[in-house]
């Protein structure tokens, strides 16, 4: 029987093989389908790239307090690591002086072996016994390093002067949901570096150090081979680690992306409701998810082909040991005990690499995702915190605005203000009208400190504004903004938030009276005791709690920006006629 083929069958078939091939070129090692591209990661705050010196060095600073710990522990670390490298050369010689019926030799090879094995496991065990073995506890309980790790971490997010007196820039160009895994997951991550890569690093470099030593000693051409072996794992491993490097830094783009889209969506979820959107919301979230999925993947491929590499190169070791070795033995070189050490320390030099490269994979993880996190560490805190300034005895309350021009540190090309004068004096009500967009607010927001004048400057009874503590002066000033937001406690504890002077609960229901929010809160089933947030609300009572949060603080500059815009017209008019004689 004889079957033709048509053209189209072979075109058909070569068309396949050539997808074959292609496929398989991608995924090889060095292909396309291992390249990591970053720039569909939309990110404002752009990071310093991140040496392991520099993010070494940066933790040192963030744990400069504690630094004895990080000593001790390294300390300790090393005995432990030169102690324990001790026990198959003990192991081996009371195996074979047993078996040589040299029982003195023998009892002093397992007396040496305990120690070593004592130093290491048991020192816990014995220390309450006597004062001498209060160092071998400390041996046994600092080298993991915890406590450094979690100290570390609590610098990271707690760091004062980054987390809530950075620059006002910070916050308005960079998403929360960007922001708090930066402050969750990522600082976890950092962690790792002290509390686990760094330490098993240090200690299998050393105790690899140790066994290449004594393996050179015992058998020059047997140690030069395992050399040569170590340093293509070392190869291999550099290689590694800085694909894992790059691959986790994505990882932690896109985790803070999607933790970006879940936030705003869950936020918005009554627009996303009303709007019908939930499918596209959904597929925003999944495609970040799509891209983690498609990173680890690749994480996962590379960290099979870097064990690969390690399986055979380990097994070509132990062929190498056995060959050579037992040539050696059969030629009177070296004995058979000398070989069984061999091996043993053999073994232990390629298992230290392993474990270096594959902590040391782990350690560029982390050095990746603290990009981002010593980035906003080393944002320094806003001028207005670290300069004391001027404290007046009496805040008269006179404004100038002199010449002053500004852009928006993000639209730098777009000027709000050009060349803007005003003067405002002492108890006089001045309202600022223009078109949407024509920098009402922005004047606001300078007068508050929010950001600083391009130009010009702005003067506060006749002294310049940047001379003035900052915190002395926000506590004279009232502010209601346009959309005026709740914190999820008590209308009561809303109403007092930020007040600088201890207030009664009388004090707080005449400011609610002034600002004609005692009925609604009144009516509610808990009153003042009402736990409310952004949500349960309606925009006007959410602008009179806010209006009576500022009368509260008797200040003496009032600062209203539409802060009547949900209010009904008679609603409105009550309240500017008793703001107005509030003010006089």
């Amino acid at each position: 029987m004889i079957i033709f083929f048509a053209d189209s069958d072979k075109v058909e078939l070569s068309e396949k093989l050539k997808k074959w091939v292609q496929l398989v070129r991608e995924i090889l090692p060095g292909g396309e389908w291992w390249k990591l591209s970053s720039e569909e990661v939309e990110d404002v705050i752009s990071a310093k790239p991140v040496t392991v010196w520099r993010a070494l060095k940066k933790m040192w600073e963030l744990i400069s307090q504690d630094r004895w710990v990080i000593f001790t522990a390294f300390v300790a670390l090393i005995v432990t690591a030169l102690s324990e490298i001790s026990i198959p050369h003990y192991l081996t010689a009371s195996i074979f002086s047993a078996k040589s019926s040299t029982i003195a030799l023998f009892h002093q090879n397992v007396r040496l072996w305990f120690c070593c094995a004592s130093l290491q496991e048991y020192a816990v065990r014995v220390a309450p016994f006597g004062t001498l073995m209060s160092a071998p506890l400390i041996l046994s309980l600092l080298p993991n390093l915890q406590w450094c790790a979690r100290l570390l971490v609590w610098d990271c997010k707690y760091d004062p002067g980054q987390a809530t007196e950075g620059k006002i820039i910070l916050y308005s160009s960079s998403s929360v949901g960007g922001l708090t895994s930066r402050l969750g997951s990522d600082c976890q991550q950092v962690s790792r570096v002290i509390g686990n890569d760094l330490n098993l690093i240090m200690r299998n470099v050393l105790q690899g150090s140790g066994a290449l030593i004594y393996l050179l000693i015992l058998s020059l051409p047997l140690g030069l081979c395992v050399l040569v072996i170590c340093i293509s794992l070392s190869t291999i491993m550099l290689i590694y680690g800085q694909y894992q490097k790059k691959s986790a830094k994505l990882i932690q783009e896109f985790t803070a992306s999607a933790n970006d889209v879940a936030q705003e969506t869950l936020s918005l979820m009554r627009t996303v409701r009303v709007y019908g959107t939930e499918k596209q919301e959904l597929g925003r979230y999944k495609q970040w998810l799509d891209k983690l999925a498609g990173i680890s993947l690749r994480q996962s491929a590379a960290y099979g082909f870097w064990n690969f590499s390690f399986n055979i190169l380990y097994h070509s070791t132990q062929v190498i040991a056995v060959l050579i070795g037992g040539m050696s033995i059969l030629s009177g070189h070296i004995t058979a005990e000398q070989l069984t050490k061999f091996i043993l320390y053999s073994e232990w030099l390629i298992y230290s690499t392993w474990w270096v490269g594959d902590n040391l994979s782990s350690l560029m993880q982390s050095i990746g995702a603290s990009e981002k996190v010593f980035n906003l560490v080393d944002l320094s805190s806003s001028d207005q915190f670290t300069v004391k300034g001027l404290k007046l005895q009496k805040l008269m309350g006179r404004i100038e605005f002199v010449d002053i021009s500004f852009h928006y540190p993000s639209r730098k090309e777009v000027p709000v203000l050009q060349h803007f004068n005003l003067t405002v004096p002492p108890g006089e009500v001045v309202a600022i009208v223009g078109l949407s967009g024509s920098g009402k607010s922005t004047v606001v927001n300078l007068l508050l400190r929010l950001y600083e004048p391009t130009n010009g400057e702005i003067l506060i009874d006749g002294y310049p504004m940047k001379e003035l503590n900052v915190r002395w002066l926000r506590e004279r000033i009232g502010y209601v903004g346009q959309e005026p937001r709740l914190f999820r406690m008590d209308i009561s504890s809303n109403i007092k938030y930020g007040c600088p002077r201890d207030v009664s609960q009388q004090d707080v229901e005449w400011a609610a009276k002034q600002a004609f929010a005692h009925d609604f809160i009144s009516s509610l089933p808990n009153g003042y005791q009402t736990l409310v947030d952004d949500d349960l609300l309606s925009g006007g009572q959410k602008q009179r709690i806010a209006i009576a949060r500022a009368i509260l603080r008797d200040p003496s500059i009032l600062i209203l920006d539409e802060a009547t815009s949900a209010l009904d017209a008679e609603s409105e008019h009550n309240v500017k006629v008793e703001m107005i004689y509030l003010c006089k």
